[in-house]
């Protein structure tokens, strides 16, 4: 590791493997960022309320957010479970959502993807809908798990660029094919969230957030699957990457112009 190099923390879900708590996130969400962002990723243990949050934050350049199989507990968004058998990880929920706010309050550059994408509404205050399929005025947005990978993660519909949007001018396209694979979605989007791009039955597909001094993006689908190869996925993980850099050099005092570039993105919304 280099001064050179920004780091990235990534949270983790508290897993069970043969008996054993383990803390785990799937390589496809960290070799993007080394291979695409430039980026040393370093996983996040999920200490729930034990994390050393300023010790995490004093010590990297970016978070990313990422997929899980687990859901936030609707009790964080002033709900009540509806589906018994929803998947909680509720250390991973102790241990990103302070972090979120936090990070954000120190304008450190954070990407959400999936649960990442909830758990940064949630954190700010957003609602989520906890079976989108059973949600009149939406359609399945579910995988189809008897398939193969490639069959999973392969694109499943359009989503929509809001017009004149920052994701719209990083893109320079107003629509685009995405993989689907998720049960919940934005139900009410947070304040200083503001929508990017939304799918064809109107749920958010992307946001970043309208004030934070540092980048905040945060997409529904999963740009990190066979990333290297999707001119989308490269666009959005070298834009993290640039601010994570920016990020870097005005902490070390070394680019005055670090945080105009970190605020590109809010006065694009």
């Amino acid at each position: 590791m280099t001064q050179a190099v920004p780091v990235v923390a990534v949270a983790t879900d508290l897993k069970n493997l043969r008996g054993q708590a383990v803390h785990a996130v799937a390589r496809k969400y960290v070799d993007p960022l080394l291979e695409i962002s430039g980026c040393l990723p370093l996983l996040l243990p999920a200490f729930g309320a034990n994390t050393p949050v300023d010790a995490v934050l004093g010590s990297v350049h970016g978070l990313l957010f990422s997929g899980s199989p687990s859901n936030i507990e609707p009790h964080h968004y002033g709900e009540l479970l509806d589906n018994p058998e929803s998947p909680s990880d509720p250390d991973r929920d102790a241990t990103t959502l302070p972090l979120i706010r936090a990070a954000i309050a120190r304008g450190i550059p954070v990407f959400g993807i999936c649960r990442g994408f909830q758990e940064i509404n949630v954190a700010l205050g957003g609602t989520l809908l906890q079976q989108v399929h059973r949600t009149e005025g939406y359609a399945d947005h579910r995988e189809d798990e008897s398939l193969p990978l490639e069959q999973q993660y392969g694109p499943a519909h359009e989503v929509h660029a809001v017009r004149g949007s920052w994701l719209e001018g990083l893109l320079g396209q107003s629509k685009w094919k995405v993989n689907s694979l998720h049960g919940q979605g934005v139900k009410r989007l947070a304040p200083g969230l503001v929508a990017q791009a939304h799918a064809p039955d109107g749920l958010v597909e992307a946001y970043v957030h309208a004030s934070s001094p540092g980048l905040l993006l945060a997409v529904q689908w999963h740009p990190e699957w066979r990333a290297a190869s999707n001119p989308v996925s490269r666009a959005l993980f070298q834009a993290f990457g640039e601010a994570c850099r920016a990020h870097a050099h005005q902490r070390r005092g070394t680019d005055p112009q670090a945080r105009i570039k970190h605020r590109t993105h809010a006065e694009a919304a």
